[in-house]
């Protein structure tokens, strides 16, 4: 069947068919296996779907048993995202590293999400960007428009959005091909043993709290890869700057805990431990993003300066 009467074949109505392949030499279950194929889909949602006979393998309704093997072709709909009534332009102060009618680099601060989600529906930067780019809508999607990468809600620092489609397509190709540089620079508990290092794992929903993230074995999982470099140990800390291979989801406060060096103050990933500064999140923070310019070509450099607290604390560890 061409993909077309595959998706006639689910019935009318709107919505995204995803056609995946197992390729593991072990069997697994058919929604463990989808949880770690779409770890931006919860495990209840991934089931709801299965319920719902949204998902197929090898053209035959799947249960959440179903044990995949090497070779079966699984077609996953998914239907639209409910519409967003609440998704309005909002005035917020934005710290503009740079604007031109392509792209716009942003200073996220921390405790601002960056698109609109179940527990942050207003408040968020795509809110604020909506008043302040007037033909953001329509570019991309209608909850993230404009939207090329994310920060988590708490971590702070550079981030690009697209004014264009043409734009979006060219960004979000750069950060998928590794041609955009992301730099992150952080304090985490403990002192680093070596100068630099790469953590590699992979990386999927906790297996039991769905809430979290954590490095899961190969056959779950999407394979992740942080490399790392020393900056300054701080007594009992250390200052550490992080490149991106990949983006996943948590990727440097996942990695950093599995390794033994959580971030500091990071409430979700991190045992709350005692200092000298309160907290208000994690002290990650997007410090260079590199990448072409998606009409001139040209080499572009973006950095964004340290966060109050984030100064205040390094100043106070190193006394």
């Amino acid at each position: 069947m061409t993909a077309e009467e595959i998706q006639q074949s689910f019935g009318e109505g709107k919505g995204d068919l995803i056609i995946l392949h197992y390729e593991k030499p072990l069997p697994m279950r058919l929604d463990r296996w989808l949880v770690s194929q779409r770890p931006e889909q919860s495990r209840s949602r991934i089931q709801k779907f299965i319920e719902s006979k949204l998902v197929r393998v090898n053209g035959n309704t799947g249960k959440a048993k179903t044990p995949l093997r090497n070779g079966d072709e699984i077609h996953l709909w998914m239907p639209p995202p409910e519409p967003l009534p609440y998704l309005k332009p909002e005035k917020m102060q934005l710290d503009v590293l740079f604007e031109d009618e392509n792209l716009i680099v942003i200073n996220k601060q921390a405790g601002i999400a960056v698109h609109p989600a179940p527990g942050h529906k207003t408040g968020t930067l795509v809110n604020g960007l909506l008043d302040h780019c007037k033909n953001l809508p329509g570019i991309g999607g209608k909850l993230r428009p404009g939207i090329v990468h994310r920060l988590d809600k708490d971590t702070t620092g550079c981030i690009v959005i697209a004014k264009t489609q043409e734009s979006l397509v060219n960004l979000q190709s750069q950060i998928q091909k590794r041609m955009a540089s992301r730099n992150y620079i952080a304090i985490v508990h403990g002192v680093m043993d070596t100068e630099e290092g790469k953590i590699v794992g992979n990386i999927g929903r906790h297996p039991i709290n769905r809430k979290k993230y954590a490095v899961v074995d190969d056959n779950s999982g999407r394979h992740a890869c942080t490399h790392w470099r020393l900056i300054e140990r701080l007594g009992n800390y250390s200052l550490v700057k992080f490149k991106l291979d990949t983006g996943r989801t948590h990727q440097i406060r996942v990695h950093c805990a599995h390794t033994g060096h959580p971030i500091l103050g990071d409430k979700t990933y991190s045992r709350c431990k005692k200092l000298p500064l309160s907290l208000d999140g994690q002290l990650l923070h997007a410090i260079q993003l590199g990448l072409r310019h998606p009409i001139t070509n040209e080499n572009m450099t973006f950095k964004a300066p340290l966060p109050y607290k984030f100064d205040q604390l390094l100043a106070l560890l190193r006394k």
